[in-house]
């Protein structure tokens, strides 16, 4: 396992060693005293999975009060995965920052409370799998616009951008940075 460089403090960007041969692979998905080396200590009781297409965009969402640190991987085709730092105190508040994850690489990306979260799916079909260090809670689910021109996220060229109402529909980040933690 080795942590790789991200600009953002907070998220951790993990590669595992992944053995594969004529077979297929495996790959160690996890295990928590060494993902705590690495600086992932939350303690996750929820496991999500997501199937999408190609030019799908989930995000970009979090969650207020308590919030909800994500232990994210793309365990079928490839994705973009976006961290946004909303801890409106933070010097880097605002910032984004993109990560490519796949199913050969089968990097992880934590997302720590503080931070929204969102992706697109790059390939034909993505399966998307992420532990969550808190239950589903819909009164406490929150996200902003994944095109605010404000965070100014660069979205990958290519696919058309395919978007749920909700989250076209979503606030911008100004609009709810008083709902956001110091």
């Amino acid at each position: 396992m080795q942590r790789l460089p991200s600009r953002l403090d907070g998220p951790v960007l993990l590669e595992p060693d992944v053995r594969g041969d004529a077979r297929g692979f495996f790959c160690e998905s996890y295990r928590a005293n060494v993902w705590a080396q690495h600086g992932v200590g939350d303690t996750f009781v929820q496991d999500n999975h997501s199937r999408s297409g190609r030019g799908v965009v989930r995000g970009i969402h979090f969650s207020i009060g308590e919030g909800q640190a994500k232990l994210v991987r793309c365990a079928r085709g490839r994705i973009w995965d976006v961290v946004v730092d909303i801890r409106r105190d933070s010097p880097t508040y605002g910032q984004w920052e993109g990560f490519e994850l796949d199913d050969e690489a089968l990097r992880q990306l934590y997302v720590p409370v503080g931070f929204g979260h969102g992706f697109v799916v790059l390939s034909e079909i993505a399966d998307v799998v992420y532990k969550c260090s808190t239950y589903y809670d819909a009164g406490v689910e929150r996200g902003f616009r994944f095109d605010d021109p404000a965070v100014g996220i660069t979205w990958p060229q290519g696919p058309e951008l395919l978007v749920s109402e909700r989250d076209r529909n979503a606030p911008l980040l100004a609009e709810i940075a008083s709902d956001l933690a110091h």
